[in-house]
Order: structure tokens, then sequence, then C-alpha cells
């Protein structure tokens, strides 16, 4: 792990960018607590040995979380979360994670791929958070 803290992992086939790829997997390790106020990322070096990217890639991605107020570069010292956006409902201890958890056990011992997973993923979130919204269902 890169730092102790962020192991970065690229999927060059996912048509996904890859600097959109580290945005997204710094913001989720923030919501699963993973992350928080005063951590520092690794250094664009450190993610370029450990996933062969350009270092203009991840300087990009730590410039699109610095513009949304998520972590700070400091000249010389690295670049630094500077607030949480983990609740008691997204921890790795929160109860709903233990039960997604129990849930990929199954299904993995039920003998689905990681595509069979992603695709009922999908569909199921898609049927309760229509358009990547925030409603409940009706």
């Amino acid at each position: 792990m890169l730092g102790d803290v962020i192991e970065f992992r690229i999927d060059r086939r996912s048509g996904v960018s890859t600097y959109m790829q580290i945005v997204q997997q710094v913001t989720q390790a923030m919501r699963l607590g993973l992350l928080g106020p005063g951590d520092r990322l690794p250094t664009a070096r450190e993610v370029v040995e450990a996933t062969a990217v350009n270092p203009n890639t991840v300087l990009k991605a730590y410039r699109e979380l610095e513009r949304d107020g998520l972590v700070e570069a400091r000249r010389g010292v690295g670049t630094f979360v500077t607030r949480s956006l983990a609740s008691d409902r997204t921890s790795v201890e929160a109860p709903m994670r233990r039960d997604l958890a129990d849930w990929m056990s199954r299904a993995r011992s039920g003998g689905l791929t990681v595509e069979d997973v992603d695709a009922l993923f999908a569909a199921v979130r898609d049927e309760y958070f229509p358009a990547g919204g925030l409603e409940h269902p009706s």
C-alpha cells in the first residue's frame, strides 16, 4: 500500500479516464473513513511507480481534488486531506457494509463473477436511485 494509506487500482479497460479513477478512489476512501483530515496522499512519484501512469495524470487528479476542496497541496511537503466525507453509515464498521460483505461472500461462493456482481449491483442500485439521484423509491 502506498504510504500505508491508499493503493490505487487502475483499470485501463473500464472506459473511465485514469485521472478520474484516482479522484474516485480518493473520494471513496474518504467516504469509508480510510482517509481523513491530515492524511497525506502518496506523492505523484509513488503513484507512478506503483501504477505506471503518467505523472501529469496523477497531478491532474490531485488538482481536481484540490478544486473540490478535499485536499490541499503543501509545497515541498505533500498533498493532504482537508476534510472528512465519512459518516457512521459509510464507515468500514457500518452494519450495512457488513451486510453487503456477507452478500458478496455468498455471491462469490455461488459462482458469480465480478462482472455478474457489478451488473446485479448496478441494476438494483438504479431501481432504488434512479439516474444516480438520492431519492428514495416510492
